[in-house]
């Protein structure tokens, strides 16, 4: 076997060769992203995925801009091991920075190797040639062939080399102009097959995963695990088990003979459970208290102390949070004695594989993956642990693919949950009403506990094998990367004097992993919740006293841009109805996002209104903007109200959606996009800049409506109870 090193967060570009845009520079071949074997059809590879966000779309309206296509003519060909680039994981909103820039950049290349041959073999100049749809004319519009005429005889298996300059943006047709037909939509709208659960093989036989009911759980009885009743009641059928450890899969014909057999174990598997979990009304005091490693994100001028003449001090603290897809997590897999095939809707199929590799004792050659759309989802769930269940199940079912769905109860108690957050900030403002000194210290644990980043597999199954190893604790993303827990902890605004501690928990007593926009959520809910009291404080209004330390003209303009185009702003409210602002740069390097929310405060927080603006660079796909930054503030918006984990001592306990609420279609408020298209500027990712600023925002606008305070997520009633209640 031959198993991979562990992978960093990033590509390494100080590898010796020389640097390319994006992610050509580790898939340095034009034939890795581009095929034109097929007349009149671009075959487009990327290694990203398609995971609910457009990013099929905007990569092929990148390509056909750049070569001058029609976008029926582009087939775009989503993350497979068989062919395409490695481009490791799809997240933390890089996609159309990295796989988009080595698309254009790719691009850019072929059509001026085409171009430079037609103008040598006819004798005429480049700048005389035009291309549309594929075809090449002359200034006198003489048609001198096509792409797939010329590239017969220029092979594409050639480095990049940077012959070629992309299009200007005045040359871009497509980029940020109207509405494009999203690529893979059709099917979806249609009812038509197109979702890894629709995924249907011949000879395909039904697997299901008994999953012990807590993390330390073990057998009641390790000598008898499974009773003598389950084989009685298996006997005559077609019911295979398969036991590795504290694994306890079944195989079966039909879906409903595996149901029934994984309700007989259920029913008849007895464990053994113990008091490991924090108690879940004192998460704040055991993140404090808990093992950790403490590193400190920045360090600039003073260090405020906390008997140092601090002007104000305040906690902030978000719970776990599940990521709740409506949609199970679903794998497919076929062992056939030499080859594992894998279809699933993992987020990284080559970190997969990867931890594939150390798990099953293969070699990394002889697994093949395919992604197949799953589930809308942002960051680490389940599909990566479902991925091995049906390999492992497959592996003892030769010849036959397996299809492993998980239950609603696996998908919200085994997959792994955004960490828990605690935040102390304090301030020391001088007698001009200016912040000097700034103190963020943090308590999380990491976010991230992706496959293939570690020596030993991150899979849930893997860890649960009879020589399977613990999983690893959840580790942070390098700053140069974004960042993990400390993402955005690093405020958007200029102090003389800020410090950033963050300390890291090293004991994990519930799984944590990604979830989209990692520690931004909890980092921004809290230093735009601080900022509005700072203001407050200091009688300032809360608007202008965020454009007083802000320097970055970017980050003011979209400030601006939200407020000029609200239409309610600066309406008179009505009693019990609140505003609120905030803002962040995403990652401090990536998309700016400033968010209005109009509330109105009764029995419950009803959000009325919500105005987002957003700076993007260069858009790419206007509609795919728009559409992420609604998902992403609507999804901010079902953290912020309702969603935190329930647990008791043992196990965690929301295990259905009567315990795990997330936001309804009738509580959708009206919601506006303003987008701040900047076409002479890098493309930068739209997903992840939205959840911390709406968050925030609906903070700050209960604040306006009853004049109190909620510094614990989620703003639920009980929590405004409590912070109407609190002695301050």
């Amino acid at each position: 076997m031959t198993a991979s090193a562990p992978r960093g967060f990033t590509f390494d570009r100080n590898d010796g060769r020389p640097v390319l845009p994006g992610n050509l520079h580790t898939n340095r071949l034009l034939s890795q992203w581009l095929d034109f074997s097929q007349p009149g059809r671009l075959r487009l590879f990327t290694g990203k995925v398609e995971l609910g966000q457009g990013i099929l779309t905007a990569l092929t309206i990148i390509a056909a801009d750049e070569l001058d296509l029609n976008l029926d003519q582009v087939q775009i060909i989503s993350a497979s091991t068989l062919e395409g680039p490695d481009e490791g994981m799809t997240s933390s909103s890089i996609s159309v920075q990295d796989s988009g820039s080595a698309i254009r950049h790719a691009c850019a290349e072929v059509r001026f190797l085409v171009l430079q041959q037609a103008a040598k073999q006819h004798g005429v100049p480049t700048e005389n040639l035009s291309i549309e749809r594929g075809r090449l004319t002359d200034g006198q519009g003489r048609e001198l062939g096509t792409y797939w005429d010329w590239l017969q005889n220029i092979s594409l298996h050639r480095e990049y080399e940077g012959l070629a300059t992309p299009k200007p943006v005045v040359d871009l047709k497509r980029h940020g102009h109207g509405k494009v037909r999203r690529v893979d939509l059709l099917e979806k709208i249609m009812g038509q097959p197109r979702f890894i659960h629709d995924l249907r093989l011949p000879g395909m036989q039904h697997g299901r995963v008994l999953r012990t009911p807590s993390t330390t759980a073990q057998w009641a009885n390790p000598d008898l695990p499974v009773p003598t009743d389950f084989f009685d009641f298996a006997s005559g059928s077609s019911i295979q088990l398969v036991v590795d450890g504290r694994f306890i899969g079944v195989l079966a014909r039909t879906e409903r003979e595996a149901e029934a057999a994984l309700s007989q174990l259920q029913q008849q598997v007895a464990w053994h459970e113990t008091a490991s979990l924090p108690d879940m009304h004192n998460l704040a005091e055991f993140l404090r208290s808990a093992p950790h490693e403490t590193t400190s994100t920045l360090q600039k001028g003073q260090r405020l102390e906390a008997d140092d003449g601090v002007s104000l001090s305040r906690e902030y603290f978000k719970p776990y949070i599940a990521h709740a897809s409506i949609g199970l997590c679903c794998a497919l897999a076929q062992w056939d004695g030499q080859t594992l095939q894998v279809w699933t809707h993992s987020q990284g199929i080559q970190n997969l594989r990867d931890d594939l590799t150390k798990a099953l004792g293969l070699d990394k050659q002889a697994i093949v993956m395919r992604h197949v759309e799953g589930a809308g989802c942002y960051g680490h769930n389940g599909a990566d642990d479902v991925a091995f269940d049906a390999a492992l199940l497959a592996i003892n079912k030769p010849g036959h693919p397996v299809r492993v769905v998980w239950s609603r109860a696996d998908e919200l108690s085994q997959a792994p949950l955004g960490s828990a957050h605690l935040v102390s900030l304090r301030a020391r403002m001088n007698e001009q009403g200016q912040i000097s000194h700034w103190h963020h210290e943090l308590w999380a644990n990491g976010y991230s506990s992706r496959p293939g980043r570690s020596l030993v597999p991150t899979l849930l199954g893997a860890s649960q094998r009879a020589q399977g190893q613990p999983m690893p604790l959840a580790i942070n993303p390098p700053l140069a990367a974004g960042g993990g827990a400390d993402r955005n902890a690093i405020p958007g605004y200029e102090f003389d004097n800020t410090h950033v501690v963050n300390h890291r928990l090293t004991v994990m007593p519930i799984r944590t992993s990604a979830m989209r926009a990692l520690g931004a959520f909890a980092n921004v809910f809290a230093i735009e919740s601080f900022m509005d009291e700072l203001a407050h404080a200091s009688g300032q209004d809360p608007l202008e006293f965020r454009k007083r330390h802000m320097q970055d003209a970017r980050s003011l303009a979209v400030l601006n841009a939200v407020v000029d185009r609200s239409t309610w702003w600066h309406l008179p409210k009505a009693e019990g109805v609140g505003h609120g602002v905030a803002w962040a740069r995403y990652k401090n390097t990536s998309a700016w996002c400033a968010v209005l929310a109009r509330v109105q405060a009764g029995e419950t927080l009803r959000v009325l209104q919500l105005d987002v603006a957003v700076d993007v660079g260069r858009v790419v796909d206007l509609d795919g903007v728009m559409n992420q930054t609604e998902g992403g503030a609507l999804q901010g918006m079902s953290w912020a109200l309702k969603e935190a984990v329930q647990f008791d001592r043992t196990r965690i306990t929301s295990q259905s959606w009567a315990d795990y609420s997330i936001l309804r279609f009738s509580e959708i408020p009206e919601l506006n996009i303003h987008v701040l298209d900047q076409p002479e500027q890098p493309s930068l990712g739209a997903g992840e800049s939205v959840q911390g600023p709406v968050a925030a925002a609906l903070g700050n606008a209960l604040f306006d409506a009853l004049g109190v305070r909620v510094r614990q997520l989620p703003l639920s009633q009980d929590h405004i109870l409590q912070a109407l209640n609190a002695p301050d």
